[in-house]
């Protein structure tokens, strides 16, 4: 049963392996085939191409190799006998290759919404398994908590990453990072192979520790572009509340008729500015009987809207000081 299992194993990363090693030629051809197309002929490029396209070729029936053996694997699978130790051990602590994810299209609302029940009920482990940092411990991880292995769980993390980019915790945000796209490529992973993703996250870690340059480059480009993304977004929310904290400040000072005071004040004359700065009530009407009657009165009307101007106090302070005079 052990053979049986680790050469399931083995071909389930001989696949991955074909496949990522054919995208990657897939794409050099194209490239090639457009600079062809573009005009960029010469004999070491006919050469390479031809290289590429044999190469391409080669590894198209290397997958179907591979794939006509895993289904081979899976009908002996079928035909074992189950014993006690096939039983009795956790359900995912095996690859499960004849698991198919379900095909059931959900809504936007039910994705929100079961986003938020695995959240709530998942944040310490998710939380937990995103400031794990060896390999040997995240997989160790998962198979203790295979329900981890999601979407939610993805996302969840690329949200913790930029609440701590927002508080400026950047050390821990590159850390998370790295966990959501280890958690990307093993979901990546499984649509490629169209099985259940409880079931293969080993070979991730399998293929992630014996990497080669290539698929380690890969790895790192998607991290890098990851956290770029979220700095970007951090930035983003962190201009947006500044925003939301001015026009609530903004608020807050609308005067009675519903104007800024501190707008009002910058459109002022700066005979007038000078007075309110000097909170001197002549200078203040000397500089509106030196405007044009229409601008006087559209300057005072904003004022008073403002609550820059309050004619009642106006009022009372000139009765003082008239009263003042007649004393003397």
């Amino acid at each position: 049963m052990a053979e049986f299992q680790q050469r399931g194993e083995d071909l389930e990363c001989n696949v991955l392996e074909c496949k990522r090693q054919l995208e990657e030629a897939q794409g050099r051809l194209e490239e090639l085939e457009e600079g062809r197309r573009q005009g960029e002929e010469d004999e070491d490029g006919d050469a390479e191409l031809k290289k590429v396209r044999d190469e391409v070729k080669k590894l198209k029936k290397d997958e179907k190799s591979f794939e006509k053996m895993m289904k081979e694997h899976r009908r002996e699978g079928k035909k074992l006998p189950w014993d006690v130790d096939s039983i009795s051990k956790e359900g995912f602590s095996k690859s499960v290759l004849n698991i198919k994810p379900e095909t059931k299209e959900e809504t936007q609302e039910e994705k929100v919404e079961k986003h938020k029940t695995f959240v709530e009920k998942y944040a310490k482990e998710i939380k937990h398994f995103g400031m794990t940092r060896r390999w040997d411990d995240s997989q160790k991880y998962l198979s203790d908590n295979p329900h981890l292995v999601c979407e939610e769980t993805a996302n969840c993390l690329v949200v913790i990453c930029i609440d701590f980019e927002i508080d400026e915790k950047h050390a821990l945000m590159e850390q998370v990072a790295h966990q959501a796209i280890v958690m990307q490529f093993i979901l990546d992973s499984a649509r490629t192979l169209k099985v259940d993703a409880r079931g293969c996250f080993r070979q991730f870690f399998s293929m992630i520790k014996t990497a080669d340059k290539p698929y380690q480059d890969a790895f790192d480009r998607e991290l890098e572009l990851l956290k770029e993304r979220i700095r970007n977004c951090a930035q983003i929310r962190k201009e947006s509340a500044m925003k939301e904290l001015e026009e609530d400040d903004g608020q807050e000072r609308l005067g009675p008729g519903g104007l800024d005071p501190v707008e009002v004040y910058k459109s002022l004359p700066k005979e007038i500015q000078k007075g309110f700065d000097e909170k001197n009530i002549p200078m203040l009407q000397e500089a509106f009987n030196k405007l044009d009657l229409e601008e006087g009165k559209h300057h005072l009307q904003r004022c008073v809207d403002s609550g820059l101007w309050v004619p009642e106090s106006l009022e009372e302070e000139e009765e003082e000081e008239e009263e003042e005079e007649d004393d003397s």
